[in-house]
């Protein structure tokens, strides 16, 4: 290993005490903890969530999944180099769609149903449009986002028109669907690969994750940074936006899931399970927020009660690392994907 330049040690250990420094002046203005606020709500029922559905047919690591807007159909990714479109309901594939290049990391829904984006190593955003269909039957490519100079690692759909990427490149860019052209992009957006993104129901703030353990707020209206929250001591692999707007969750490669409130500048929750021996690789929150999905190392889901900082139970069923979690639009499934090649749906 290198020695550390001596110059760039100095400035590490002075950026290290400036967010020190920020941290003690957050605690000197909470007047009270979460659970202590929350301390006489009664508890939450311990989560019994069971596998509904098995669906089979990747050959290989699933790396992502997402629900669509109809909390019925779902689009999983897998290094088999296939998009699978499944009906959740009865568990039959509806759509099988080649990829051009087989290392996926991300893929997503649009809320319409009509699109689904994906992308990974091939440092593209490719969108597919699942109503129409190319001369070998595939669903049609509509558009292949280029110009990254690192893999794609999240997306987000405004709507049929338009989407937001992240990628390894440290940029955040907006793109227009229907002309294929940037209508925005930030450069530099963290100092690390944006790993993860979540945008609010009102779509005017997002929030994104990196491997510079940190997490940036964003007004989408006018692409600026809000805020900046610290914390984790990792990389931050996954962030979910709370219903209510106001706050947002995180899980990370430390072995701890976070809950940040947006108006109180500040971390507000701190979530470890019982057991810390593997990190977290992708979160989720319950349609009333009371309820914080992570997805772990350990093949396992952690579920908390998140206002009184409960670890209230686990969704065992896989076999191997869970690498993606959604939680449907009406809030009555969950579906996870994982290196055991199948995508399950639990209720």
């Amino acid at each position: 290993m290198p020695k550390d330049d001596p110059e760039i040690t100095k400035l590490k250990n002075e950026l290290q005490s400036l967010i020190q420094k920020f941290q003690d002046a957050q605690k000197t203005v909470a007047d009270t903890t979460l659970e202590t606020v929350c301390g006489s709500m009664s508890d939450v029922p311990k989560i019994r969530m069971t596998t509904k559905k098995v669906l089979k047919g990747h050959i290989n690591k699933v790396t992502c999944c997402d629900f669509a807007g109809d909390s019925r159909h779902v689009v999983s990714g897998s290094l088999d180099g296939k998009l699978i479109i499944w009906d959740a309901w009865t568990g039959n594939k509806v759509q099988v769609i080649p990829l051009r290049s087989a290392w996926v990391m991300s893929s997503v829904f649009a809320k319409s149903g009509n699109f689904v984006a994906c992308g990974g190593m091939d440092n593209m955003c490719t969108v597919y449009d699942l109503n129409n269909r190319d001369s070998s039957g595939s669903a049609k490519i509509v558009r292949e986002l280029a110009g990254y100079e690192g893999f794609l690692s999240c997306s987000r759909f405004f709507d049929d028109k338009k989407i937001i990427t992240g990628s390894g490149d440290t940029r955040l860019t907006v793109w227009d669907l229907e002309s294929g052209k940037k209508l925005q992009e930030i450069n530099c957006a963290h100092a690390g690969d944006v790993c993860s993104m979540s945008m609010s129901s009102d779509q005017n703030t997002l929030v994104t994750g990196s491997v510079d353990r940190t997490m940036k707020v964003w007004d989408m209206r006018d692409m600026t940074c809000q805020q900046t929250f610290f914390g984790h001591e990792s990389d931050v692999n996954s962030v979910c936006m709370h219903p209510s707007g106001f706050a947002f969750c995180s899980a990370s490669e430390d072995k701890t899931a976070r809950l940040f409130d947006i108006r109180a500048d500040q971390q507000i929750g701190l979530y470890r399970p019982p057991t810390s021996n593997s990190g977290f690789t992708s979160s989720g929150l319950s349609r009333s927020g009371r309820y914080l999905f992570a997805g772990s190392d350990d093949s396992t889901v952690h579920v908390w009660d998140i206002a009184k900082a409960q670890h209230v139970g686990n969704m065992q069923g896989h076999e191997n690392r869970i690498t993606s979690l959604s939680v449907s639009e009406n809030g009555m499934a969950v579906a996870t994907g994982s290196w055991d090649n199948y995508v399950k749906i639990w209720l």
